[in-house]
């Protein structure tokens, strides 16, 4: 299996490694990440500019790594152009810190650089964990993430004939022992108040977009219903409305995942 692993966060993520490291024990690995951090810029394309590459070194070892001054969206497409030679059979975004639930994923660049992958034949995955980075390396939320994602890539890509899918995943914070089940979700209408700060003490006046989570009843059945339950959420993702995967393909995704994840 060759994976490819992409994020928004750059190459010194947390995330990126946890996640790594797990990837490896299932398959062939190649990283390809921005070169600074790009949340929050969604599908964007560097169309107007070269993009220059830097092959790094690894924090893992067997692992192709390389910089990109750029999206992640511009990362995955130069990757399935130039830089992996083989076939792709997943991309991987993440493991992002902060959850992409609801509308999030309308602007969220772990999600963009998985879309890209998705667009050019592959399936895809994008995964995150809570934000709090000291909170979810104390409570293991990034292991949950990690593992979560290699018992999907391995059910991806064990199904016959292979599933296409495009899936957006969610982990609560807890570790893979404490985590309640997974389950096949759909996304929330409502993440997010989108509001503006004025900040009246510069001149010119300054103007802050602010994002702020809505603290209000989750409906049962989605992402956020399904993390405020301790569980983990696994939601397909479509481009358009002749592409949903089978949905017995979608129940064996959920089936015996929890038994999975801690067998890891």
């Amino acid at each position: 299996m060759q994976i490819l692993v992409t994020n928004d966060d750059g190459i010194g993520s947390e995330g990126l490694w946890t996640l790594v490291r797990e990837l490896q024990r299932i398959a062939r690995v190649t990283v390809v990440v921005p070169d600074r951090e790009r949340s929050a810029i969604g599908t964007a394309i560097s169309l107007l500019q070269p993009l220059q590459v830097r092959e790094v070194a690894p924090e893992v070892s067997g692992v192709a790594a390389y910089v990109v001054d750029g999206t992640p969206a511009d990362c995955v497409v130069l990757a399935l152009g130039k830089l992996v030679g083989d076939r792709v059979d997943i991309v991987v975004s993440g493991i992002n810190l902060g959850l992409n639930l609801g509308e999030d994923v309308y602007i969220s660049g772990t999600v963009g650089g998985a879309l890209q992958g998705y667009f050019r034949g592959s399936s895809a995955v994008a995964v995150s964990a809570p934000r709090n980075r000291a909170a979810v390396l104390e409570s293991g939320a990034l292991e949950t993430a990690a593992r979560a994602t290699v018992v999907l890539a391995e059910r991806i890509t064990a199904a016959p004939p292979p599933a296409r899918v495009f899936l957006n995943v969610n982990v609560p914070d807890l570790p893979p022992e404490g985590v309640a089940g997974a389950r096949i979700t759909r996304l929330a209408r409502t993440s997010h108040i989108n509001t503006v700060e004025e900040d009246d003490h510069d001149r010119p006046r300054l103007y802050h977009l602010v994002r702020q989570r809505v603290d209000q009843a989750a409906e049962r059945g989605t992402d956020m219903f399904a993390i405020r339950q301790g569980i983990i959420s696994i939601t397909p993702l479509f481009t358009t409305l002749f592409e949903r995967p089978p949905q017995h393909f979608l129940r064996g995704l959920g089936a015996d995942f929890l038994q999975e994840l801690n067998r890891r």
